[in-house]
């Protein structure tokens, strides 16, 4: 017996579920593939061939980049990322960490400071650098001038000009740029840590130190580890800071793959090349992205 009045749509004209949600996704995938993935493709196959800026045309040469690469100045560039990130990892992370200790404890004015730190924060990244450059002058910079009164050095010092000096006066202002985030982030999470935990170690005569070791660093670990993390990945692909500061001098001082990749594409016209040592870049940051998110998986069970 049919039932008057209930259409039933034809088979061949219905969507399956599968089929409705590969048709929502369609538009965002290929933006993606139209995006991401067809450069990205077309910049590596760059790297098997001879190709300028400068000139028409290019010949393949197929690993002939990336032996150059590897054979030339890769190694020393990524030992200078290395310490570059390193330090504009550490540095930030440890003065977050103790910002956010001492604004967890219910100081006075904690609302005002935490406002206050953030401001190196929200300043753009090349405003930050070109301040910095006027603090590390070696004939007007505020830096000189403090220390000279100090009785700490005679003379002005070319912080950015001298190859001992110049990565470490880098490594300060990307520090004073990213400190405040990591701040915030560790003070979130130690607001998670109940304060029982603390009260009861207290009782049991348990020292400040001991207090951090066995009661807040282990609540705070997880979150720790990732923004340790991603700040390190922010850092291994930084540019604009470097760039600005030293132009990664002097005489390759401050030469981070950032500025390697930008400088063989664009002043040596070399795209050939420039796009082999991105290549060679790129595995390394995926490598450190794979820890991230591995830690993060952890950190989130």
């Amino acid at each position: 017996m049919t039932t008057l009045g209930r259409a039933r749509p034809p088979r061949g004209g219905r969507l399956s579920d599968r089929g409705f949600a590969w048709l929502l996704l369609a538009p965002g995938l290929a933006m993606f593939a139209a995006i991401i993935i067809y450069p990205l493709v077309s910049a590596l196959a760059t790297g098997f061939f001879e190709q300028s800026l400068v000139r028409p045309g290019r010949s393949f040469v197929g690993l002939a980049n990336f032996r150059e690469a590897l054979a030339g100045e890769f190694w020393p560039i990524l030992g200078r990322t290395l310490e570059f990130t390193l330090g504009a990892t550490v540095l930030p992370f440890l003065l977050g960490l103790a910002l956010a200790l001492a604004l967890n404890s219910g100081i006075r004015g904690s609302g005002v400071l935490r406002g206050l730190f953030l401001f190196p924060w929200v300043i753009p990244g090349v405003v930050v650098s070109f301040l910095w450059m006027w603090i590390f002058n070696a004939n007007y910079g505020v830096l000189n001038g403090v220390l000279t009164r100090m009785g700490l050095i005679d003379a002005g010092i070319s912080w950015l000009g001298r190859t001992d000096t110049a990565m470490l006066a880098v490594i300060i202002t990307k520090t004073w740029a990213s400190f405040p985030w990591m701040m915030v982030m560790l003070l979130a999470g130690l607001q998670t840590v109940p304060r029982e935990l603390h009260e009861a170690a207290a009782v049991d005569g348990a020292g400040a130190i001991r207090r951090f070791r066995s009661v807040t660093w282990p609540h705070l670990r997880g979150i720790a580890a990732i923004v340790f993390l991603l700040e390190f990945i922010w850092n291994f692909q930084h540019f604009d800071t470097i760039y600005v500061l030293t132009g990664g001098g002097p005489a390759g001082a401050t030469k981070t793959f950032a500025v390697a990749v930008y400088d063989t594409a664009f002043k040596g016209f070399d795209l050939g090349r420039a796009t082999a040592l991105g290549a060679l870049w790129m595995v390394l940051l995926l490598g450190i992205v794979a820890v991230y998110l591995r830690a993060e998986r952890k950190g989130a069970s």
